[in-house]
């Protein structure tokens, strides 16, 4: 038997504390503790960013850092493309067709998606089109491809653009094959057929190579059944210890994983192919069928989707030497008074404050609320009943400014917080309501709003004013007009997003400021107006709730990394108008108040805390017995 020096190049080591950056395979003594450690495998599913759009029965292909979604149904078939970096979601382009229930393969720069069903309208509910179509996918837009031999749906795919694979699926109601089909990039050919029983050979997982492929489960009638291909047959190998339909699959022929599914009911099991057999491993955290996977192997996978009802819930698979914590929001203290249409501002999770805004019906107030990471506290009063107002700095050095009050549509006040009381400060040179903020007490930036008090009349401004702790002056001008900017930063380094634009539309619009100019960036894949911003560079900006696409209310989330943006976690309960202006990093950003649906009487009182991913060595103790 090799020694441990050999194996690993080093011996075991005496130290008084773990090693900051431990090597896989090292091992070493803490003298300290008394244990003999080293770096332990965990097998674990964790939180991913969420789909921009919940969808089910969508199609699947990549590996987990750079998996692809396309297709679907939400309540209707979808046309949706979104790439996935390991981190969150971002849009590609559109399919041709929208369409659900097809195949799917090949990586996120090259992927095929073929057959499906597309019947109209949902309500009624058609026959179903099962469509023999097929589209290839380039990292940017689908063109349309040579058309499949036989139409089907419910199929499973493999392989990549040049060597592809379909297999089952129902080519007519309720007729069902076996029958698999080969893909060359250009034309379609006929492929060996299954053993399992054409009933059960529908919604099966499957992934692999043209000549190495793997499928398993299926329905309706529900197998456990699993097959291998070798680019001419199929043959029987072991069963998954679950049988189920409408599940993820992805993976290799000796290296797979299977997760949720219908067995019937829906189940959050998950197994492990070894090339061999199945092992039970970690349970999804949601159960869901009609749920889509991607990886290379069963060591780091994504499943995303399902449902029903349509779900947005990305969950990733690894089994590492590292625990990886999902990012999440969490449920922080909640306010002393609900209210929404409020203005706020923080430097940290600990320094938060939250001063007027609508709580019920027309009532304005003038109460301010001061947040220490765990609990709300009542601080000073407002001088004037306020909403629809800006903000900057912290709970000891805040700043308020314009907003509408009783008497007066668009203000001109601004108000200093020292923690405890509020007094005024220097006047905006132009009363502003629905205007935003960013940077402190100090150096702070008025940015956009209106000289009107609806925001679907027209008076949008480009403005942006500039304060030094006692006057404003007048700072660059954006590029879009816009009312309700998601905003957060500093006075020479903010950001804005999704702001409402010329009346009475709306847009996805970004940009960035520098101190002296705004620049327009990449416009983010859902609006989300009335959302809540955090922010420590112009590389690392986060965007929170908001009237997002999923009328009424939106609890998503989406950063900008510096060149795109992605999704992240999901709020619990999807709200607008909530507060929740952070001008530092955005690692443990609060979000709090809000209306959840349409209406002056629903005012949110919660307040949810967001913790971006983590990544940290298993360090485990060992024994020699």
């Amino acid at each position: 038997m090799a020694a441990y020096k050999d194996l690993i190049g080093q011996k075991i080591t005496k130290v008084t504390s773990n090693p900051g950056e431990p090597k896989t395979g090292q091992m070493w003594y803490n003298s300290t503790d008394g244990k003999l450690r080293g770096l332990g495998v965990v097998s674990a599913w964790s939180s991913g960013g969420a789909l921009a759009k919940a969808r089910q029965s969508m199609s699947g292909a990549g590996i987990q850092t750079a998996a692809l979604a396309f297709g679907g149904y939400s309540t209707t078939w979808l046309a949706l493309t979104e790439e996935y970096n390991g981190t969150g979601w971002s849009g590609g382009g559109n399919l041709n067709t929208a369409r659900n229930a097809a195949a799917g393969f090949g990586i996120q720069t090259s992927a095929v998606m073929a057959g499906g069903n597309n019947s109209g309208s949902p309500s009624p509910a058609p026959s179903p089109v099962f469509l023999a179509s097929t589209e290839e996918y380039n990292g940017t837009a689908w063109t349309s491809g040579n058309n499949m031999g036989t139409g089907r749906l419910l199929l499973a795919g493999a392989g990549v653009e040049t060597a592809g694979l379909v297999f089952g699926g129902r080519v007519s109601d309720p007729t069902f094959t076996a029958a698999s089909e080969e893909y060359d990039g250009t034309n379609w050919t006929s492929g060996g057929t299954m053993n399992t029983p054409a009933p059960s050979s529908t919604a099966m997982g499957g992934c692999g190579t043209q000549t190495a492929g793997l499928r398993f489960g299926g329905g309706p009638s529900v197998t456990a059944n699993t097959e291998t291909y070798d680019g001419t047959s199929w043959t029987e190998v072991n069963n998954l210890n679950t049988g189920r339909y409408e599940l993820a699959g992805s993976g290799s022929q000796t290296s797979a994983l299977a997760a949720g599914g219908n067995t019937p009911p829906t189940t959050t099991k998950a197994e492990s192919w070894n090339g061999t057999s199945w092992t039970e491993g970690p349970d999804l955290a949601t159960g869901r069928k009609n749920i889509t996977g991607a990886s290379a192997n069963n060591t780091a996978a994504v499943a995303f989707g399902g449902g029903p009802p349509a779900s947005s819930l990305t969950e990733e698979f690894n089994s590492s030497t590292n625990i990886i914590t999902g990012a999440a929001w969490s449920s922080g203290g909640n306010l002393g008074t609900a209210r929404y249409r409020s203005a706020g501002s923080a430097t940290t999770d600990s320094d938060f404050f939250a001063a007027g805004g609508w709580s019920s019906g027309d009532t304005r107030n003038t109460a301010t609320e001061e947040y220490n990471g765990s609990t709300w506290g009542s601080g000073g009063a407002l001088p004037t009943a306020t909403v629809n107002a800006g903000a900057a700095g912290n709970t000891p050095a805040g700043l308020l400014f314009g907003g509408t009050t009783q008497t007066t549509p668009n203000a001109t006040a601004t108000y200093e917080y020292n923690g405890s009381s509020w007094t005024s400060g220097g006047s905006l040179p132009a009363g502003r309501s629905y205007n935003s903020g960013a940077g402190t007490q100090t150096a702070a930036l008025q940015i956009g709003g209106s000289s009107t008090y609806s925001p679907i009349t027209p008076g949008y401004t480009t403005a942006t004013g500039e304060y030094d702790g006692s006057s404003w002056t007048a700072g660059g001008t954006m590029n879009t007009a816009g009312v309700r900017n998601n905003s957060a930063g500093t006075q020479t380094a903010a950001m804005v997003g999704n702001a409402p634009g010329t009346s009475p539309s709306v847009n996805t619009n970004a940009e960035q400021y520098n101190g002296s100019s705004w620049t327009s960036i990449t416009s983010p894949s859902t609006n989300m107006n009335g959302a809540g911003a955090a922010t420590g560079t112009p590389s690392n900006f986060l965007m929170f709730g908001g009237a997002g696409s999923d009328a009424p209310r939106s609890g998503g989330t989406q950063f900008w990394d510096g060149s795109s943006w992605r999704t992240s976690a999901q709020m619990s309960t999807g709200r607008d108008w909530l507060n929740g202006q952070q001008n530092a990093a955005y690692t443990g950003a609060v979000t709090t108040g809000g209306r959840t649906s349409p209406g002056t009487s629903n005012s949110s009182n919660a307040t949810e805390e967001f913790t971006a991913e983590t990544i940290a060595a298993n360090i485990t103790d060992f024994t020699t017995s």
